[in-house]
């Protein structure tokens, strides 16, 4: 699957990347409401996680139903805008690296099991892991992460 080697790649060259923001440029906010390239993040990590857990159960469970999860809350619960930037960094890779392990385990056939997110309609979870990188990219690049050079 495409999207498999696109993390792969991404977790070969985004640290990297991340480590080159300066500590200002992370830890400022553009506006009052708006979360810094820590939080975001962290928000990632966040992400990543709960999407693990997709992958898994919906491979393990007959159609499971997924809790979705309050992404402003968690964000301030973990308190990443206090946070040192290379630890997140290393957590953001770690917890990549996790998910693409479940990812790269499911057969052909399972891609198309589906689960349901919070009031979803059933996914699929072809579909949950598509979503994620597009996510993931947009936030990347939010941060200030070009990866529009790193296709497979």
């Amino acid at each position: 699957m495409q999207e498999i080697a696109q993390l792969r790649r991404w977790l070969d060259e985004v640290p990297a990347r991340l480590q080159k923001l300066s500590s200002q440029a992370v830890n400022s906010r553009s506006g009052p409401l708006k979360w810094s390239p820590k939080e975001e993040l962290g928000h990632l990590l966040d992400s990543a996680a709960n999407n693990h857990q997709r992958i898994v159960r919906a491979q393990l469970e007959d159609q499971p139903r997924m809790p979705g999860y309050e992404q402003e809350r968690w964000v301030q619960l973990h308190g990443y805008h206090q946070r040192d930037w290379n630890a997140l960094i290393s957590l953001w890779k770690a917890l990549n690296l996790q998910l693409l392990a479940a990812a790269s385990a499911v057969p052909e056939a399972a891609w198309s099991r589906t689960c349901t997110v919070a009031d979803s309609e059933p996914l699929t979870l072809k579909f949950i892991f598509e979503d994620y990188l597009v996510h993931m990219r947009h936030h990347l690049e939010h941060i200030g992460i070009d990866v529009s050079d790193l296709k497979t």
